[in-house]
């Protein structure tokens, strides 16, 4: 009966965050305010179903781990780095400040110092969910200033994973600070970080490579939950680490691997999942009683959180030479706190550093926060226009040299590139031609040897499962010149057709299909092409025995085209059809371009048209001439044939054979 009333709670608790967070979506609010809402509903301290907080709080720590396990997996010092003049000095100012304000708070409430001291840290650090969906929702993400503001947040959450080993040191000291103490734990969290850092980087991703070569899914999901969850488990065992330590690591770890996508894809829903579990559990600790009873001091906190840390932002921009937009994105997006606050909060509750009352009043904090900051955003354009109003403020905020770059993936081209998607058969030769036309192209595949082999072919290529948009994502759609969709699994193309066309809405999508009913479906989604083989062979005997009874050419790839376009419906019922048929029965059989070579020692090489004068000699004339790669459509009259010429001429099978002897040999 027990493991029942596990699965009530379990049921329950996602039932009702998948309520709020769809009333949250649909009003434009983050998700993550409809899951803190639902565990209020199901809270101690509202009427109705109550959820047994400590079950709910031991599956929310996977929660914990996994959040923080793909941090570390997106971790990276190369985009650190990148945008560093903003990031360092941006981030650790700001924690510094934040954290001050929020102690100096407390102090004037009565709290203890430890106590002002965490919630000074819990105020200091943003939401990166929070983060990324505000950038994505107003189109910032990939812009300089996007870019500035996750590097921001990720010498914040490195910030904040030092904060997490060092709080036991805190709780610890009595009296007085416990220097031997810090430095053993110091000592432990480094010990314990080189052992994995040196052994994992070689041994984590040889394992994954290796399970990836057994072509189970399964096998590597669970190869990678058992990399986070054991190596976050053993921190804190053998080594006394937290938990969100072990569970960094590892992610850094496996971002060492070339299959650190794939694997962050497979993670992705159990993190999701259980991070709202995590929030649900937030939600549960908060009292709204308290808060009520407390408004004033919510809202002074809030307030010191929605602007108070945007003026702390932008009065380091008035210290750092920053691009002034930059600085201004920046401070709006930061404007809120959320999970690692509430990780924070939580692990001070667990010490003794904080009581309920006081981790309630964090939580009301980001739960007010988060619901604000999509207005936030809104304020860019006003708050830009009010700052250029006062020349002198806007030139020592705008003293930056060039914006920063954007990030960019190693290896993959920075524009103008085509994402394939599958590489059997089909995939290697659409690869093979573009490659031989030198259009750069990155490969999407689910076979690790595979894309290991296009890597030591020079070939960009990513492992994954393309119908997961997170491994999607990293092909740079929004910057790609075409997306060809080659794999035979109809129901993962309309996955990947799908994703792509809501990622990149202007890219141009080409599709293969395996039933009939797939072509229309894939069309729907958004594929502008869509090629079904198995018609597509009637097409091509259509195709050749229009030829061989003397159509031309291009009218019957019109036609073609038009079927293709309606499906492979070889009823004629659509104007264009209609049109394009009669146009095919109008044209003279017989009459058609043909393509001649001017070979060496022809007796019209060196000749102009003019003195060659194969129109009256043959009948038939010259249209077109193909010189190496240039070709002159309509050539003067003036212009010489050389040997190695490919020559287009217009006439009837006679005409044509007749220039073709005037040519010379070979044709």
């Amino acid at each position: 009966m027990h493991e029942v009333a596990l699965l009530i709670e379990i049921a329950m608790a996602l039932v009702v965050a998948f309520i709020g967070g769809v009333i949250a979506r649909r009003i434009g609010l983050p998700t993550i305010v409809g899951y803190l809402l639902a565990g209020i509903v199901i809270g101690p301290f509202t009427p109705g179903f109550v959820g047994d907080t400590h079950t709910i709080q031991q599956l929310a720590e996977l929660g914990v781990i996994l959040l923080m396990f793909g941090v570390g997996l997106h971790f990276s010092l190369n985009d650190l780095w990148k945008v560093r003049a903003i990031a360092i000095p941006g981030a650790l100012g700001q924690m510094a400040l934040a954290t001050l304000l929020g102690f100096g708070i407390s102090q004037a409430w009565g709290w203890t110092p430890t106590a002002g001291l965490v919630l000074g840290l819990a105020i200091s650090v943003a939401s990166t969910v929070v983060l990324l969906r505000g950038l994505m929702d107003n189109g910032l993400l990939n812009t300089p200033q996007g870019q500035a503001a996750i590097g921001w947040l990720i010498l914040e959450d490195l910030a904040t994973v030092l904060i997490l080993v060092l709080m036991p040191t805190l709780a610890s000291q009595s009296g007085g600070f416990d220097w031997a103490q810090l430095g053993l734990t110091l000592l432990k969290a480094a010990g314990f970080a080189v052992l994995v850092l040196l052994a994992g980087t070689r041994l984590i991703p040889w394992i994954l490579l290796r399970v990836a070569h057994t072509r189970s899914r399964e096998l590597f999901i669970l190869a990678v939950m058992t990399i986070a969850l054991g190596t976050a488990v053993g921190a804190a065992q053998v080594f006394g680490v937290s938990l969100a330590l072990g569970a960094f690591v590892a992610g850094v770890v496996v971002s060492e691997s070339p299959l650190s996508h794939q694997a962050g894809a497979d993670v992705l829903p159990f993190r999701e999942v259980f991070a709202t579990l995590f929030f649900v559990s937030v939600g549960m600790l908060v009292n709204p009683g308290y808060v009520l009873a407390n408004w004033v001091t919510v809202l002074g906190l809030t307030a010191l959180v929605v602007v108070g840390k945007p003026i702390i932002t932008v009065l380091l921009g008035l210290i750092f030479p920053w691009p002034a937009r930059t600085t201004i994105v920046v401070a709006l997006a930061l404007s809120q706190i959320g999970e690692f606050s509430f990780i924070l909060g939580q692990a001070g509750v667990s010490l003794g550093l904080l009581n309920q009352d006081q981790y309630s009043l964090i939580l009301a904090v980001a739960l007010i926060s988060i619901t604000l900051n999509p207005a936030m955003f809104r304020l860019q354009a006003p708050l830009e226009k009010m700052l250029r109003r006062v020349p002198p403020l806007w030139k020592r905020l705008d003293r930056a040299s060039p914006a920063p770059l954007a990030l960019t993936e190693a290896g993959q081209p920075e524009n103008g590139h085509v994402v394939l998607v599958g590489y059997g058969r089909v995939g290697h030769q659409i690869a093979g031609l573009l490659r031989g036309i030198s259009i750069p192209i990155v490969v999407v595949h689910a076979d690790a040897a595979q894309v290991e082999e296009l890597k030591r072919q020079g070939i960009p290529g990513l492992f994954g499962d393309a119908a997961n948009s997170e491994v999607l994502t990293h092909a740079h759609l929004d910057r790609a010149r075409a997306l060809v969709v080659a794999g035979p699994d109809e129901s993962a193309s309309a996955l990947v057709v799908g994703t792509a066309r809501a990622l990149a809405p202007d890219l141009p999508i080409v599709a293969r299909a395996a039933t009939r009913e797939g072509v229309k479906r894939l069309g729907d989604l958004g594929a502008q092409d869509v090629i079904y083989p198995e018609l597509e062979g009637g097409l091509e005997l259509l195709r050749h025995t229009l030829l061989r009874l003397g159509f031309p050419l291009r009218e019957i790839h019109e036609y073609t085209d038009a079927v293709r376009r309606d499906h492979y419906d070889l009823q004629i019922d659509t104007e264009e059809e209609h049109r394009l048929l009669d146009r095919l029965i109008d044209t003279l059989p017989g009459i058609d371009v043909s393509w001649l070579t001017v070979p060496a020692g022809s007796p019209v090489a060196g000749q102009s048209l003019a003195e060659a004068n194969l129109r009256a000699r043959a009948g038939a004339s010259v249209v077109a001439i193909q010189r190496g790669k240039t070709l002159m459509a309509n050539p003067k009259s003036v212009t010489a044939f050389q040997a190695g010429d490919r020559i287009a001429l217009i006439g009837d099978a006679e005409q044509i054979e007749t220039a073709g002897r005037l040519l010379g040999p070979g044709n």
